[in-house]
Formats: structure tokens, sequence, C-alpha cells
């Protein structure tokens, strides 16, 4: 309820970090976001962000396949400070976002998207009424099955 909802735009400076925690896995890596500003000598260095990225759940898979060091990403999640004390029982604190979101930043790179599939029907196949059998094949084309319905969300064609 009372989550702070944030957007960075930056680059991954660590090399993502896979671990269980509990029963839980869990991939952890540092960004840094830095501004900068255009002035009539050049470019001038802003301020910076850094952020430790905790991404749980589904976006495991992804983040763990598709992304590194040095990569440039945009990171959806909720920020939220993690305090704790350091070797010499200083107490410190880091600024932390748990993910809901992580992708590559297309204006800084270019990618090749890849599908995940899943073995279960997706909810709106089984909200049209389609049979469980109508899913993509390798080519990338649907399997054949009743053409006739259209799917949830499409319209039909008007001649």
């Amino acid at each position: 309820m009372f989550e702070t909802p944030i957007t960075v735009v930056g680059t991954i400076i660590t090399n993502p970090d896979r671990r269980w925690v509990g029963d839980q896995e869990l991939i952890k890596f540092r960004v840094a976001s830095n501004s900068r500003r255009r002035t009539p000598d050049g470019w001038e260095p802003g301020n910076s962000l850094y952020a430790t990225v905790n991404c749980w759940g589904r976006l495991i898979t992804g983040v763990g396949a598709g992304l590194g060091k040095g990569d440039a990403v945009i990171v959806v999640g909720y920020l939220y400070t993690s305090e704790y004390e350091d070797r010499d029982g200083n107490r410190r604190s880091s600024l932390e976002i748990r993910a809901t979101s992580v992708g590559p930043d297309l204006a800084r790179c270019i990618v090749r998207i890849e599908s995940r599939r899943h073995p279960e029907p997706a909810p709106a196949a089984v909200a049209s009424g389609s049979p469980a059998g109508d899913e993509i094949d390798d080519e990338g084309g649907e399997d054949e099955g009743d053409d006739t319905a259209p799917e949830v969300g499409e319209l039909p064609l008007t001649g």
C-alpha cells in the first residue's frame, strides 16, 4: 500500500548473482544510472544513482538468460532501503529495488526477442473456450485448430 514505485534507466555494473534464499530463488545485480547534460563545451556529468536490483519469481529466467554486466536496462519496481551492520559493527544502509520488470533499453542496444513457452494453456485461451491443443508451433505459427471463433481481445473482420 505504501510502496514507492520507481523506474530506473541505467547500466548493469555487476554480474547478476543467482542464489537461493530459503526455498526461493533470487537474482541480484547492481545498476548505475548516470545523468549528464549538454553544455557549450560538450557533455557534463551529473548525479549518479546506484541501486541493488532484486529479481524474484518469473523474472529469474529472463534476467538470468539474457542480461549481464554492461547491459543497458530499464528496471521497474519498488524502492526501499535495506539496513544492516557491516563487519566493523557500523550501521549502514543501501538502496534496493524489488523488480517487477527488467528489460533491455532499446535506445541503447539491439535485441532479439525469444518467447518463453509455458506448458499450461494461457488464461485467454481457456476463457475463449479454445482447445488446449492450440499452441504456437516451432516455426512461430499456430497449430491447426478451430479458427471459427475469434480469440479473446480480437474483433471479427468486416467486409
